[in-house]
């Protein structure tokens, strides 16, 4: 997700126009805090999930390599101690 520039808000504008502001936050916007000039704090949208369609994630993958286990297995067991989970604690 990239940072967009936020814009200045004073702390009275916050708190004069809070309902406008919050809904242009839900629409991606952020802003930075200032009180007296001096910002201090910025107010930034939550980024949420998003729900992918199981067609267009298997799409996606379908032109994936097709994965050996076997080799994954011997390839993981020559760079680690296969004996690991064994050990004591």
């Amino acid at each position: 997700m990239a940072e967009h520039a936020s814009r200045e808000i004073s702390q009275r504008e916050l708190r004069n126009d809070s309902g406008a502001i919050m809904r242009s936050v839900e629409q991606g916007e952020s802003f930075t805090i200032t009180r007296n000039g001096t910002p201090i704090g910025r107010l930034i949208p939550i980024r949420r999930r998003t729900f992918v369609p199981k067609a267009e994630v298997m799409a996606a993958f379908a032109t994936s390599p097709i994965l050996d286990a076997d080799r994954f297995r011997n390839d993981i067991d020559g760079a680690i101690d296969p004996t690991f989970s064994d050990r004591e604690w």
